[in-house]
Formats: structure tokens, sequence, C-alpha cells
């Protein structure tokens, strides 16, 4: 998948072309020894069906294999898959005999293994990839938009950027193409708007495909909480929806605003900038990510910690790898490699694995 997200997009996704709607279409048939596979995985011991299943489970890998816990680092789902993806819209993506099916929060499988590769549910819709192209899938499992792509991203805000040949362009639900593939790199929309690429140059465009935001920028990033930051030379700056320059370049590298503060790079060292373009938190970190739950992470030297919105450093720096924290959890490598769960105090609520 694409350009959106570098610093948490994440965590975000993209691509193009004239296609037309498709009429439902028989899903290939399992191989034997998945359907085997998947039975046997369906029969792996599981929380009784009358448990009720926790609000947001983690997936874990123990003895090379995954699973899921709960917030409390309490084993519901027992490691079984070769991969598996967080639960989005109630099912999560699992890998069995390398072809994926999707699995419900009591662990049953409910779209059985049968694809190369899947993505999450976005809007009730997943990217899945049969033979060598892409298209998606409804909640049951039934092909919604027939596999014809080269690539594609989630749908957001009711579009999805798929990629036929060499261009880019967004689609709808039912396949019909909105946005012609013309560009070379785009993002999800957010915030009613998509940052493009055409040449070497970005911009933004809506859901018609109307450009909002001039295509002259060198680089930039998804709007949010109503800023896109773009690169004006070797500076970046942040631009409101009408285009206007609402803090002037002056910063050396930045990120998107989250929780009212953006990362800003000034020199060699990372700090968050304000939405006036006031310091908030002056640069003395040497790589830092997007505040979520109200904490940040940061690294100083080769370890990552977290800090608050004050600046104040909550959770030392101590782990080789982390991300931002999601439901009360954040993942965090340690010195051996292995990934763990760790709460907001810093301890780790599901020990590190591999």
């Amino acid at each position: 998948m694409n350009k959106i997200n570098q610093s948490v997009f994440i965590l975000l996704c993209f691509a193009f072309l004239g296609l037309i709607a498709c009429t439902q279409k028989t899903q290939p048939e399992e191989l034997s020894t998945t359907e085997q596979q998947a039975q046997a995985a369906s029969s792996t011991p599981q929380p009784k069906q009358t448990q009720k299943p926790p609000s947001q489970l983690f997936p874990i890998t123990k003895n090379g294999k995954e699973g899921f816990i709960d917030r409390t680092g309490k084993l519901f789902i027992q490691p079984q898959y070769e991969l598996a993806f967080g639960f989005s819209e109630g099912l999560a993506p699992v890998s069995l005999n390398s072809k994926w099916g999707y699995i419900n929060p009591m662990g049953k499988i409910v779209i059985q293994p049968q694809f190369e590769e899947a993505s999450v549910f976005s809007e009730k819709l997943a990217a899945v990839k049969i033979g060598d192209k892409w298209g998606y899938i409804n909640q049951t499992g039934k092909i919604a938009i027939k596999p014809q792509f080269a690539e594609v991203e989630d749908f957001s805000e009711g579009l999805a950027a798929v990629k036929i040949g060499n261009k880019w362009g967004y689609i709808n639900p039912k396949g019909q193409a909105v946005i012609k593939p013309v560009y070379d790199e785009v993002t999800l929309f957010s915030e009613g708007l998509a940052a493009v690429k055409s040449g070497k140059k970005w911009g933004h465009i809506d859901k018609t495909g109307k450009v909002a935001v001039k295509i002259i920028f060198d680089d930039n990033s998804v709007f949010s909480e109503g800023l896109t930051s773009v690169k004006i030379g070797n500076k970046w700056a942040f631009l409101d929806r009408k285009g206007k320059i609402v803090i002037k370049p002056i910063f050396d590298e930045t990120s998107i605003f989250s929780e009212g503060l953006a990362p800003a790079k000034m020199g060699s060292k990372w700090g968050f900038t304000n939405r006036k373009g006031f310091l908030a938190i002056k640069p003395q970190f040497d790589e830092v990510n997007v505040f979520s739950e109200g904490l940040a992470t940061v690294k100083i030297g080769n370890k990552w910690g977290f800090i608050d919105k004050t600046g104040k450093m909550v959770i030392k720096p101590q782990f080789d790898e982390v991300d931002g924290f999601s439901d009360g959890l954040a993942t965090a490598i340690g010195n051996d490699g292995k990934i763990g769960y760790i709460d907001r105090t810093g301890k780790f609520v599901w020990q590190p694995t591999n």
C-alpha cells in the first residue's frame, strides 16, 4: 500500500482506474489442505461461546504462532495462526497455510482462508488479493468488487484508492470509477480531501476530483484537525483547507496534527508545535511520533520512551521500538528483539515473546 503515512500512517492507504460495478462472484474453491487446517483451527479450544468477548483484543506472537490477548494481558484466542492483524468492524484477518481468512472476536473462522493477501475491514469492505489482482469482499466473504487492480487501499470516507497500470484513482463501494487514475501517488481521504502527486508536485483534491489545494508543493501530508503540512523548497509549513499558509515554512520536517500538537523538526532535533506555530515542546528528541491517548513516543539516542503534552517524560526511554497507545496499550520491543504490550505506566501486561 502507499504513501499516506510516513509516521503514523498508520497506520492511513491508496490507488485507481475506470472501473465498473461488479455483480457478485463466487469465491475460489479453497485448497483442501487449507480447508482442513481452517477446520482444525476452529476446533482448537477457544473461550466458551457463552463468554462475552472483550471490547478490544490485541494480536500477540508466541512460539511462532499468533493469537490475541485482552487489555489485561490475558490470553483470549490461542496462538494458532501464521499471521494475524487487529480486529476492525468485528473481524480480524488471519493466515493459515499461507492463505488469508477472517475470524470473529470469539476466535471462530467466519470467512475461510482462501486469499493470497487481505486487509482489515473498513466501511464494511476489505481488500483481498486473488491471484495477482486486488478486489474487495463484504463482511459475509462475498466478492463486492471483483479483483482487477494492481494495488488498492482501504475505503475511507466512501472512496478507495486503486492503481491501474502505473496510475492511481478512486472508486466508490460499487467499484465505479469516481476519480480517474491520473496520479502518480495518492493518500486516502481525510476530512474530505486527499493528497495527490502529479509528476513531482503534491496538492489536494476533493471527492469530486476537483483540485482544492494547488498541486505545487514538493511534498505534503493528509489533512488532520483542519491543517496539512506541505514542503516548500527545503522547509515545511502548514496550510488550511483553502490552501492558505497558517504556519510559515520554518520547520525542517513535520508530521500531522494530533490532539492539538504536531511533530516539528528544527535542525537535528524534534519537538512539537501548536496550531499557532509556537513550539509547545522544544526540539530535543532524535525522533518522535504523533500524540495518541495523551502520550507521544520519543527517541533519545537509540531508545524510545513516552512524553505527555507538557513534554514531561512519563515512560523513560528503554525500548528498541514502540508504537503509540491504542485502547490503553502500546506495543514495545525490548533489547532481545521480542514484542510485548505495555500499559501507561510502562509495565508489560504481555511479556515480550516471539
